[in-house]
């Protein structure tokens, strides 16, 4: 039986499009994610839909207000987490906040990073291959599929709608 955790996961732009918040995970020794950057978001929890799972967990992490919300596509990502759990993960680019965004929260530092440099950020490998589909003109919505062993991505494949 597939039972994957629903999890969330956005990037926030500048308001001149240029950067995108990010989350250095630099607080916790027992996090995976130790030294990566990533972008924020995290578990649905049962009593939400996807939407409200995205805006709380950037309410929650950042301290913004998400006004413009771009669904960019989904991942199914088996066997990422640490005891190889599987998670299927809605990925969102937020156009528009409303807010000042916090300097740090309980899992790191957050930091504007310019988007023609992400991908030189120490990040999950995986990463690397579905970030330039979040941040393109093409507004169609990509769905990869992404299989992981021992924290090392093992394909990636997608689609876009």
């Amino acid at each position: 039986m597939y039972t994957p955790i629903v999890a969330t996961l956005g990037y926030i732009l500048s308001p001149d499009g240029r950067q995108t918040l990010l989350v250095h995970r630099n607080k916790r020794e027992d996090d995976q994610h130790l030294g990566k950057y990533n972008g924020l978001g995290g578990k649905m929890l049962p009593e939400e839909d996807i939407y409200t799972c995205l805006t709380r967990e950037i309410s929650e992490e950042a301290g913004i207000t998400c006004e413009k919300v771009i669904l960019r596509g989904t991942i199914n990502w088996t066997g990422f987490g640490p005891f190889g759990e599987d998670w299927f993960g809605f990925i969102f680019r937020i156009d528009n906040f409303r807010g000042t965004p916090k300097s740090t929260n309980e899992e790191g530092d957050l930091e504007w990073v310019d988007v023609a440099d992400i991908l030189s950020l120490p990040m999950w490998e995986g990463d690397k291959h579905f970030l330039p589909l979040v941040f393109d003109d093409d507004p169609r919505i990509f769905h990869g599929f992404m299989p992981y062993d021992k924290a090392r991505p093992l394909s990636w494949h997608y689609t876009r709608l």
